[in-house]
């Protein structure tokens, strides 16, 4: 885009201390905003709309052209502030330098980026061997010493114990491979092919590389599934499962799907298979072991240690699942590095992820007349597991990343707006938390390591991200999660303060009185901060996107305008969720209810009426790690409405909450005396 002022300067992009992109001339020092992206600088969003509104009632031609739209813009008096100029066809607003601060009061930082030398090495990745060694040994190490507990407090001998998890163990591990056939072929048509059913491009470097490592040609599997998804399984390489999609081979270029299946391959090199097997049997096994001595009865001498050995087994069960998930990550890191090397191509690799990531977003790239194709199927994501892709956190990218231009290609994927989703990823400390959750890396970590793989081999990459973060975002992280936890911790202070005062006497009326009453007020708090409903400004897509400061906790209230492509889960007739385009992007629409009963019924009844209609949308945009907006209001061109009322309820069950602990606090004390547990 060119400067409006200076004309045959073109803007740049630049990082504002929230973290927002915004363009800046090099040359005048002006900015261009985006249709919404102001009021993610302003400190009072209603107050910059309204000043806004009335300047724009007196607004006059102007001679500069709208960078956007190249058509000429209006001039505007901001009341108390500078002038501004405002792009009718596009909504966004040009201030030239100095203009933003007046308005908003910040102004955008200088360019930060990272100097990027000679690369002399790859990034190191963690020893694959050590931590695999370091977490199964930990894993088998808690579940030693919790089966020996067991024993101990059945007055069971250690050994017979030892040896029917040991055996039990080894019977699922040798049969996992055949159970997963048979679910695949049952639940998802899975149909195996010969290997001259795949493209012949595909063929050849299959044979190929398997030569060069000295296995045999995995059997391959094919679902009939538009969505690009590929997994492996197996024993070892010597009978290693690849299963793919028709959506992959649909979508990807020769190169990118080579890529793919490299990527598999390297699971089978490296055997993750069976070490993931391995790995994944302890936390099952000490469920389990939960389970059985929760259920377990007993005289009440032995009732105290064996509830202590179950609490320790779900503890172990818990620290076992992140160690589990922690191991999984790194194999991910290790069969993206062997897929870029086995190819000589990491940006290809890294290209597929991401359409592999828009694929599971639920977008078709094919003509909407093309009946023949492979249509979406919902339960293909329960495998997300073995997938090459973690389904959760690689939507989020790929909706960022959306470009509604180029959606009509083969990649609709704009490798700049790429960048650009990275910084939710990459900065926001919500999304560590979300990872540490996630059989699989943040899809900006993998693309980052593809990208210095490219680099290193004197290749382009697919992605480069050479920013630094203008500043910390751990302080909202704070609060979010202060404001997320407050309900259960209020719910702890009214027995931690008797306790501290009175030694753990006190009736139970007044205790759960004040609880109750302690929870109400703070849940009333959250509600408050999760859902602002005070003003909700229009915006776009594209503006809400490059919001950083945003989660599941702290939305952005917000108007879309757009048009309604499609539904929250494609083909699912009771999805009461929408996908809206508003031409600058594609956004997740989350419609929620008091009860799942009435999602199920607004889907079924009413969903369709708003589908391929222009709508406008009220309500608040999250991330977590999908970007969404969460549905107030929804309304179609034709007068259509639908509204939610979910925060009435929830207000309705804290006021409930409320009233009852009144009631405790003015009811008659109980007889006798309420003793806390010591």
């Amino acid at each position: 885009m060119d400067c409006p002022a200076c004309e045959s300067v073109t803007l740049q992009p630049q990082l504002a201390r929230r973290g927002v992109e915004v363009d800046v001339c090099p040359s005048c020092g002006g900015t261009w905003l985006d249709k919404g992206e102001i009021f993610l600088f302003a400190k009072d969003a209603k107050a910059v709309s309204e000043r806004l509104r009335a300047g724009l009632a007196q607004s006059r031609a102007s001679d500069r052209l709208s960078p956007r739209s190249g058509k000429p813009m209006q001039e505007f008096d901001y009341p108390g502030g500078p002038k501004l100029e405002f792009c009718t066809h596009s909504g966004g607003l040009w201030l030239d330098k100095g203009e933003l601060e007046g308005v908003t009061g910040l102004e955008p930082d200088r360019p930060r980026r990272q100097a990027f030398g000679r690369i002399k090495g790859l990034l190191p990745l963690p020893n694959l061997g050590l931590r695999a060694v370091a977490t199964l040994g930990t894993l088998y190490g808690m579940l030693t010493a919790i089966l020996i507990a067991v024993s101990l407090v059945a007055d069971i001998p250690t050994w017979p114990i030892l040896a029917a998890g040991g055996l039990a163990s080894l019977f699922h591990f040798l049969i996992g491979p055949w159970l997963m056939d048979i679910s695949l072929r049952w639940l998802y048509s899975l149909t195996w092919v010969e290997l001259d059913a795949l493209p012949p491009h595909l063929q050849a470097f299959l044979r190929k590389l398997c030569h060069e490592k000295g296995i045999p040609v995995p059997r391959m599997g094919l679902i009939a599934d538009g969505a690009p998804q590929a997994f492996t399984y197996g024993h070892t390489p010597r009978n290693a499962r690849i299963v793919i999609s028709e959506g992959l081979i649909e979508r990807l270029e020769p190169e990118e799907l080579e890529g793919v299946v490299a990527h598999e391959v390297g699971h089978a090199v490296h055997w993750d298979m069976a070490l993931m097997t391995v790995a994944q049997l302890v936390p099952l096994f000490l469920y389990s072991l939960y389970r059985a001595l929760i259920r377990m009865k007993g005289n009440s001498k032995e009732s105290g240690p064996r509830l202590a050995v179950a609490v320790g087994a779900y503890l172990l069960y818990i620290v076992s699942e992140y160690l589990v998930l922690w191991l999984s990550r790194t194999r991910e890191y290790y069969a993206d590095r062997f897929g870029g090397e086995a190819t000589g191509n990491p940006g290809a690799l890294a290209s597929a992820l991401v359409k592999i990531a828009y694929g599971l977003a639920g977008q078709e790239p094919r003509a909407a007349a093309d009946e023949k194709a492979p249509q979406r199927n919902p339960r293909l994501e329960a495998v997300g597991a073995l997938g090459i892709f973690d389904a959760g956190t690689a939507r989020g990218l790929a909706l960022a990343a959306y470009n509604p231009k180029a959606a009509r290609g083969r990649n609709p994927v704009d490798p700049e707006l790429l960048a650009g989703a990275m910084r939710w990823d990459l900065w926001n400390p919500w999304a560590t938390w979300f990872e540490l959750n996630s059989t699989h890396p943040l899809t900006a970590k993998r693309l980052l390591h593809l990208s210095d793989q490219a680099r290193h081999l004197g290749q382009e990459p697919y992605v480069v991200f050479d920013e630094r973060q203008p500043e910390s975002y751990w302080d909202e992280f704070l609060v979010d999660l202060l404001v997320y936890l407050a309900p259960a911790v209020a719910l702890l202070v009214p027995p931690a303060a008797m306790l501290w005062a009175g030694g753990g006497r006190g009736d139970p009326n007044h205790l759960l009185g004040l609880a109750a009453i302690a929870w109400a007020m703070a849940y009333v708090g959250q509600l408050l901060f999760m859902y602002r409903d005070r003003f909700f400004p229009e915006s776009s897509v594209a503006a809400l996107l490059k919001a950083v400061k945003v989660s599941a906790v702290r939305p952005v209230p917000c108007t879309l305008t757009g048009t309604i492509v499609g539904r929250g889960v494609p083909g699912y007739i009771l999805s009461e969720d929408f996908v809206v385009d508003d031409g600058t992007g594609i956004l997740f629409l989350d419609f929620r209810q008091p009860l799942a009963i009435w999602e199920a019924l607004f889907g079924f009844f009413r969903a369709e009426k708003f589908q391929g209609r222009r709508v406008t949308v009220t309500g608040w945009y999250r991330r977590a790690p999908v970007p969404f907006m969460e549905i107030r209001d929804i309304v179609a061109e034709d007068a259509t409405r639908s509204r939610s009322w979910l925060v009435f309820a929830k207000m309705g069950v804290a006021l409930a909450g409320a009233i009852g602990g009144t009631w405790l606090l003015l009811a008659e004390p109980l007889d006798g005396v309420f003793r806390l547990p010591l």
